[in-house]
C-alpha cells in the first residue's frame, strides 16, 4: 500500500499528463497483442486481456522499477500450448500458479542478481532478435483468413493496409517535431482511426481478431486432481514458464536501466511477477511477464513513473467493461505501424558500429543468440545458450593464460612462479610446466600471481606432488592466499606437502 500512497504524493517529480497519455498508448498497443497471443495458444480471447490487466496492475504498483510494462506475453504463452492441447485449460491455470510460486522463491532468495552474468554480446543478440520477432509479428497482419487458411492480402486490401501503416509511421516520425504534449504513437492511432471511421475505409480492425467485451476477471479454482501425477504434469511447464518470464523480465529491466540511466530491483520484480501470476491462475488470466515492446512504447512516450503502467492496466479493464465497441473499431494498420516503429527502436543499431571492435567470439555469440531467438522464439533458451557459450569461451581463453617462470636459486632450489588462474580449464597446461625427472630434490611452487580455484585445480596440484614424491623429491607451496588454503583444507587434506607461510613483518609507526 505504501507504493500506492507514494504514487499520488505531489512532492514526487511525476508528470501526470505524460504518464496518463503514455498509459493510454500502451493499452492501445497491448490489447491486439494480448488477444493474438491468447488465440495463438488456443485460450479464450478474453483470457489474454485479463492476463494483461492482472500482470500490469500488480507489477506496476509492486514491481522492481517504474516504467516497466508487464502483460500477457507471447514468450510465456507459447510454453503452455502443449499443456493446453494435452490436458485443457484447468491444467494451464495450475501451471501458471506453479510458475508464480517459483518466481516468488527466486525473489525471496534474492537470485535475481544472477542476471548480471549475462554478457553484453548476449544482450545485443537478445535485443536484436527480439526486434526482428516484433517486426515479423506485424508482417503477419498483412494476412487474412480465407476458408480456414491464412493468405496474404492482395489488391486494394493490401494497398489500403500498407498505406495506413505507412501513414502511421509517418505521423510517429513527424509528430514530435510539432509537439511533445501527446505521445506520437497515440496521435497516430487517433488520426488513422478517425480517418478510417470518417471515410468508412474497408480495412482490418481489432474485432477481426477477437471481441474484447466482457466483465470483471472471474475467480476460478483450477479443477485438477490434487495428486502427484498432476504435479508431475504441470511442474515442468510451470518451471519453464517461470524461467522464461524471469529471463525476459530481468533482461527487459536491464534494457530499461540502460535507457533511463537508473537501477531497478530484479528481486522485487521477481516477487511481483510471481504474485501476479498466482492471481492470473485464480482469476482466469493467461499469465505473463514484462513486455519489452510495450515497455519501449511507454518509455518513448516519456513515462518514467509507475502511474503509466497503472493507467494502462485500468484502461484495459475499462475497455473490457465499457468501451469495447470503440476499441474493436480501431484499424489494425495503426497498431501495426506503432509496433513496427517499436521494433525499429528496439534494434541495437549501435551493434553494427562496434562490430569491428569486438572479438570474433563475441560477434559469434551475439549472432547465435539472435538466430536462436528468431528461429525458436524461445528467449530464455537463447540467452541460456549464449551465456554457456560465453562462459566456455572465457574458460578457454583463461586456460591459455597460465604461465610459469622457472629458476634455480643460490641454494639449488627450483622455483616455479605460477601466473594465471588454476582451474579445470588450465590444469593440463599447468601439469606440463614441470620437469620432474630433471628438477633438484627441493622444489617450490609460488602462487603469488595465481589462485587455486576449484577441485580440478586441487587434484592437479595433488598429482604433481605425488609425481615428485615417487622420485623422492620435496615440494613446497608458497604464497597461497587464505581462501586457497581453506580450499585445500576443505579437500580433506588431499595434499600432504609443506605450505610455506608468508612472514609477518612488524612496521615501526
Amino acid at each position: 500500500m505504501t507504493q500506492i500512497f507514494k504514487l499520488f504524493d505531489f512532492k514526487q517529480k511525476v508528470n501526470y499528463r505524460i504518464e496518463i497519455l503514455a498509459g493510454l498508448t500502451v493499452a492501445m498497443t497491448m490489447i491486439p497483442e494480448s488477444l493474438s497471443f491468447a488465440i495463438l495458444a488456443k485460450f479464450p480471447p478474453l483470457m489474454g486481456l485479463y492476463g494483461a490487466f492482472i500482470m500490469g496492475i500488480i507489477t506496476a504498483i509492486f514491481g522492481g522499477r517504474p516504467g516497466l510494462i508487464s502483460g500477457g506475453a507471447g514468450a510465456t504463452a507459447v510454453v503452455l500450448i502443449a499443456l493446453m492441447n494435452a490436458h485443457g485449460l484447468d491444467y494451464v491455470f495450475a501451471a501458471i500458479i506453479i510458475a508464480g510460486i517459483f518466481q516468488i522463491l527466486v525473489g525471496a532468495f534474492r537470485l535475481g542478481k544472477f542476471i548480471r552474468l549475462v554478457p553484453q554480446p548476449v544482450m545485443f543478440g537478445f535485443v536484436n532478435g527480439l526486434a526482428v520477432i516484433i517486426f515479423m509479428a506485424q508482417v503477419e497482419q498483412f494476412k487474412t483468413v480465407v476458408d480456414g487458411n491464412s493468405v496474404w492480402l492482395s489488391g486494394n486490401s493490401l494497398y489500403t493496409m500498407a498505406g495506413l501503416v505507412a501513414m502511421t509511421i509517418g505521423i510517429i516520425i513527424v509528430a514530435p517535431r510539432i509537439t511533445n504534449a501527446v505521445p506520437a504513437s497515440l496521435i497516430a492511432i487517433i488520426v488513422v482511426g478517425l480517418l478510417v471511421f470518417g471515410l468508412n475505409i474497408d480495412t482490418k480492425t481489432v474485432i477481426d481478431i477477437a471481441s474484447v467485451s466482457g466483465g470483471l476477471p472471474p475467480f476460478h479454482l483450477p479443477n485438477v486432481p490434487l495428486t502427484l501425477e498432476t504435479l508431475n504434469i504441470i511442474l515442468p511447464y510451470g518451471l519453464i514458464m517461470a524461467g522464461v518470464g524471469l529471463t525476459e523480465g530481468l533482461l527487459t529491466l536491464n534494457v530499461v536501466d540502460e535507457i533511463t540511466q537508473t537501477t531497478g530491483d530484479g528481486n522485487r520484480e521477481s516477487l511481483a511477477q510471481g504474485v501476479a501470476n498466482i492471481f492470473n491462475g485464480f482469476f482466469f488470466g493467461m499469465g505473463g511477464c514484462p513486455m519489452i515492446a510495450q515497455t519501449l512504447v511507454n518509455l518513448s512516450a516519456g513515462a518514467r513513473a509507475r502511474l503509466s503502467g497503472i493507467v494502462a492496466s485500468l484502461t484495459i479493464l475499462a475497455i473490457i467493461l465499457f468501451a469495447s465497441p470503440i476499441i474493436e473499431a480501431l484499424p489494425m494498420a495503426a497498431l501495426t505501424g506503432v509496433m513496427m516503429m517499436v521494433a525499429f527502436g528496439t534494434f541495437e543499431w549501435m551493434s553494427f558500429k562496434v562490430i569491428n571492435k569486438m572479438p570474433k567470439t563475441d560477434i559469434f555469440v551475439g549472432v547465435l543468440v539472435a538466430i536462436i531467438t528468431i528461429w525458436l522464439h524461445n528467449l530464455a533458451l537463447a540467452v541460456l545458450i549464449g551465456v554457456i557459450v560465453s562462459a566456455l569461451v572465457f574458460a578457454w581463453e583463461s586456460a591459455k593464460r597460465i604461465r610459469a617462470r622457472k629458476y634455480i636459486d643460490g641454494n639449488g632450489v627450483k622455483h616455479y612462479e605460477i601466473y594465471g588462474p588454476l582451474f579445470f580449464g588450465s590444469t593440463t597446461t599447468f601439469s606440463e610446466k614441470f620437469d620432474i625427472l630433471n628438477d633438484p630434490e627441493k622444489v617450490i611452487i609460488d602462487f603469488k600471481e595465481s589462485r587455486i580455484v576449484d577441485m580440478s585445480a586441487i587434484d592437479a596440484v595433488n598429482k604433481i606432488t605425488e609425481r615428485y614424491a615417487k622420485v623422492n623429491k620435496t615440494i613446497h607451496l608458497k604464497h597461497l592466499s587464505a581462501d586457497c588454503r581453506q580450499l585445500l583444507q576443505n579437500a580433506d587434506k588431499i595434499i600432504e606437502v609443506n605450505i610455506i607461510e608468508d612472514p609477518d613483518y612488524l612496521v615501526m609507526v
